[in-house]
């Protein structure tokens, strides 16, 4: 059977699982309580970032039986993607020490690195650059800052599943018209398992993801990146094109405070999209601008360094600049 009769029923189950998750999570009072840092004003369910772990793992094998995908991208992302879902969920359940967190997430980082083979070259200025050993280094850092930034960036209802939907839908678009198919069906199907969820997680949010949703996420499109880029480096660039509003705003948020001589580490609700959810008094329109800023924005940039060959860094900078200026004037880094 084509996975493509597939994704209809698979956004269906894991909105049937999601619901189940949230009737578990409020039985054994696993409720976000709204606090000082909260964004949320309404006790919620949290955790239904497990539905979609489970369900991407779960239908992801098909690729590799029906030899749409190679088994190194499946065992990579199955290894990482269940020890960083794992952690999350614990972290979830109770707390986990900051430092044991990140070992954790690098230990994974490691483990899918293994199985792709490192940092592909990079492309730049019409030029190609290998670097070796000192690759893997970036490379791992590379996906636990996009695994932490996704964490940070899952503070308003449905934020983390429409840029998740955003991103896997236009490289799909963008991976069919450069004759790149084989590589469509994991972030569909990641996408097609966000979109069940998001059912439920749509404002107002029923039930949240969690840490362990969002940390998988974030690690999933770090991996489906990386192992794009090895088929053509334009592909990497694409990828963080698309990731722009949550890299920007994430990184901004991370420098500002730590130049303010801030615990990075510690809580905190100062990203541009919290003081814009706060300012618009819900969180519907951030939202929906966030969908807007991808569709209409960054997805059309993505298409011409894709298909155009616009230059990959330049085309990254088009897309970042007026998003620097954007979380600025929002006052991300700063309290209040």
């Amino acid at each position: 059977m084509s996975m493509w009769l597939l994704y209809p029923a698979i956004v269906i189950l894991s909105a049937l699982l999601t619901g189940g998750i949230r009737r578990y999570a409020i039985s054994r009072s696993l409720i976000d309580v709204p606090n000082a840092r909260s964004s949320h004003s309404v006790p919620t369910a949290r955790g239904g970032g497990v539905a979609i772990v489970l369900i991407f793992l779960l239908f992801l094998p098909f690729f590799g039986v029906t030899g749409e995908s190679e088994w190194s991208l499946i065992w990579s992302i199955i290894g990482a993607g269940t020890g960083v879902a794992v952690l999350g969920f614990l972290d979830d359940h109770g707390h986990i020490a900051a430092r044991w967190r990140l070992l954790g997430h690098f230990l994974c980082a490691a483990w899918a690195l293994c199985w792709l083979g490192g940092l592909p070259p990079i492309g730049y200025w019409g030029g190609v650059i290998d670097l070796q050993w000192f690759g893997v280094i970036v490379a791992a850092f590379y996906l636990v800052w996009l695994l932490n930034l996704y964490n940070f960036m899952d503070g308003i209802d449905g934020l983390a599943s429409v840029e998740a939907i955003c991103t896997c839908v236009g490289v799909c678009v963008i991976y069919w018209l450069t004759g790149f198919p084989g590589l469509i069906g994991p972030p569909l199907l990641l996408a097609m398992a966000v979109a069940g969820f998001l059912i439920w997680n749509f404002p107002p949010a029923r039930i949240f993801m969690g840490d362990a949703g969002s940390g998988f996420l974030g690690l999933m499109m770090g991996v489906l990146s990386l192992y794009a880029a090895w088929k053509s480096p334009t592909f990497l660039w694409v990828w963080l094109v698309l990731l722009g509003v949550f890299i920007v705003d994430a990184t901004f948020t991370l420098c500002s405070r730590f130049l303010q001589g801030r615990r990075v580490y510690e809580a905190h609700r100062s990203h541009a999209y919290q003081h814009a959810a706060r300012k618009l008094g819900n969180h519907l329109s951030v939202t929906g601008a966030v969908a807007a800023i991808n569709t209409l924005w960054l997805f059309p940039i993505a298409i011409c360094i894709a298909v155009f060959e616009l230059n990959s860094l330049l085309g990254v900078s088009i897309a970042y600049v007026p998003l620097v200026i954007l979380v600025y004037k929002c006052r991300a880094g700063k309290d209040g």
